[in-house]
């Protein structure tokens, strides 16, 4: 594939799972490296939410499907609580 994939995001690192979905498909490369640094955040973020391996590997499942339908940002989540400290409330304290 010769597009290059967009690394940067707010606050995350691009996790592995989502850079190999995206090395498989062109499209979808293209359309994430049109979305804004917040955006491909909240992705990075969403996708590796998640305790059981199951929850993630469904997350990143969404994640390709909502992208291919035109979506650019989640629904219905609070968003990353690494970026915003008031949405942490709905994943709970850290240990």
């Amino acid at each position: 594939m010769s597009t290059k994939i967009t690394k940067s995001t707010a606050y995350h690192k691009v996790p592995r799972a989502i850079l190999t979905v995206l090395e498989k498909d062109s499209r979808l490369t293209e359309i994430w490296n049109g979305l804004t640094e917040v955006q491909r955040n909240e992705w990075a973020c969403y996708a590796t939410t998640g305790a059981k391996l199951e929850t993630r590997k469904k997350h990143l499942k969404r994640m390709v499907s909502d992208m291919r339908g035109g979506k650019k940002t989640l629904c219905c989540w609070p968003g990353c609580p690494h970026r915003r400290p008031k949405a942490a409330k709905w994943f709970g304290k850290k240990k």
